[in-house]
């Protein structure tokens, strides 16, 4: 089959293997097969016919449903999220050949798809706006006291770890996210602009500004010029995560890609990038409070 597309394509096919996980920091993704090609897969799709707009494959034993959409791209380009396996591929390749790349990439699939199930069923339980509810914060977790007051206040007891929140007698719950959100931010901005010169002189680098991102696909970002941008929500997270995406950030200064160079020079001023990546891939929105 690759010999096949070969001499079709004006340059050799390649399969693009994407994750859409939360915030990609537009590092390459990591393929984990399972362990040993014996091994069962995970059964896939349901006994009756697939759902509208779906196409369905048979995988030895397993029937894998998948969504096919057809585009100017010159590469098949799979995609795994929520909704199951996503295809994207050229208009000019034949559904026989689509499948065939499907099956040489069975291994990655499925795997996916169970990496899938597995942070699904991770997933932290939604917030319970209320007094005594537990809000993520650097990694461990603060307590929210309510009190009525008519002057709204926010205080935050770092001893006890709690998060006092004060509100008129009627107000809402929105009003109580506003509060936090509000305490939130104030706190991404401190501990963002405390870590960033550390890593900045790491560097040898000097970066223009920094502003807060409410971004829902990436944790940062950084311009040419030296503008970096980085996501409020970082704050639920832990340092080394925090440090890691600052540093990633950073690190743009001196390669503005993600070539070995680019992720040497993130090592050599975090090298434990890794670890830190992988705990942001693993922990989604899902898992983080609505506000």
């Amino acid at each position: 089959m690759k010999k096949l597309l070969r001499h079709l394509l004006p340059q050799p096919l390649q399969l693009a293997l994407q994750l859409d996980f939360f915030t990609p920091l537009q590092s390459p993704p990591t393929v984990s097969p399972p362990a040993s090609p014996s091994a069962p897969a995970p059964a896939i799709g349901k006994p009756a016919a697939p759902a509208p707009g779906r196409r369905r494959i048979q995988l030895h034993e397993h029937a894998l449903d998948y969504t096919l959409r057809r585009s100017k791209r010159r590469s098949i380009g799979f995609v795994i999220d929520d909704d199951g396996l996503h295809v994207a591929a050229p208009r000019w390749v034949t559904l026989a050949e689509i499948e065939g790349a499907i099956r040489e990439k069975e291994r990655w699939v499925f795997a996916k798809l169970a990496e899938r199930r597995e942070r699904s069923a991770r997933l932290r339980p939604p917030m319970a706006w209320r007094d005594g509810a537990c809000l993520p914060y650097l990694g461990g977790e603060v307590v929210l006291r309510i009190a009525t007051r008519e002057q709204q206040v926010t205080h935050f007891d770092a001893e006890r770890r709690e998060l006092l929140v004060c509100l008129p007698g009627d107000a809402g719950e929105q009003q109580l996210k506003d509060q936090v959100l509000g305490w939130l931010q104030r706190e991404a901005r401190r501990v963002f602009a405390e870590r960033l010169p550390l890593y900045a002189e790491k560097l040898g680098v000097e970066y223009r500004s920094f502003a807060l991102s409410s971004a829902l696909t990436q944790w940062g970002s950084c311009t040419a010029d030296g503008r970096i941008r980085l996501n409020w929500r970082l704050m639920h997270f832990g340092l080394p995560q925090i440090d890691y995406v600052i540093a990633h950030e950073l690190a743009h200064l001196r390669e503005m890609n993600h070539s070995p160079r680019f992720w040497a020079t993130v090592q050599s001023v975090f090298p434990e990038f890794e670890a830190a990546r992988k705990a942001l891939r693993e922990q989604g929105p899902e898992t983080l409070p609505i506000f």
